[in-house]
């Protein structure tokens, strides 16, 4: 059973369907026990970083996700949601993440932003989650982004004005800066190869 972490941000129902192409159960909750017993979490995120830790902190969302990255639990980040992973948020006057990993989330250097549309990813060797679709395409949505590589990871990155963290692989926790549920059958075959591990 798949859960999506339901706490006010993120593409809930498309999130819901495209994971739900695993052929697994999907259920869209809050519930701790639930999160907690789910084969795999997913940590959907839109909107403002300050914003969405507060929503998740409101429904214990921080507390369920430490306690699924300390039982090496898997989970998945989308957009936001990976970006709150991280220790710092850059937005505005800066607000905590959850630490999960090291670093900070800021404004892409661009000369248009938000980053809206479809682009490449240069994919970290060894990558499962870009199996056999390394030279896709998928859809992103954003202003701000990771920059610096997580240690002791794979690390696959994007092109827009700079260098950017795309997607993470951290043992149990992966995240990705782009949208793979509206990324059409790239982002399918992506969350399948996600879904496999589980």
């Amino acid at each position: 059973m798949i859960a999506i972490l339901d706490y006010g941000s993120g593409n809930l129902r498309s999130a819901e369907r495209a994971f739900a192409l695993t052929g697994q159960e999907v259920i869209v909750t809050s519930d701790p026990q639930i999160c907690a017993d789910a084969h795999g979490l997913i940590v959907p995120g839109v909107g403002a970083f300050e914003a969405c830790m507060d929503q998740l902190k409101e429904v214990g969302g921080d507390l369920i996700i430490s306690k699924r990255v300390a039982r090496q639990q898997p989970i998945f980040g989308i957009c936001v949601g990976m970006q709150i992973l991280f220790t710092l948020g850059e937005e505005k006057n800066g607000s905590l993440g959850l630490g999960i990993w090291p670093g900070s989330v800021s404004e892409i250097s661009a000369p248009i932003l938000p980053h809206i549309g479809w682009n490449s990813v240069q994919v970290a060797e060894g990558s499962q989650l870009f199996e056999g679709i390394e030279s896709q395409t998928f859809y992103f949505v954003h202003s701000f982004a990771a920059k610096v590589p997580v240690p002791n990871a794979l690390n696959s990155t994007c092109e827009y004005g700079e260098t950017f963290i795309a997607a993470v692989e951290a043992g149990s926790v992966v995240a990705t800066q782009f949208h793979p549920e509206k990324s059409g059958s790239a982002g399918a075959v992506l969350i399948r190869n996600w879904a496999k591990s589980l």
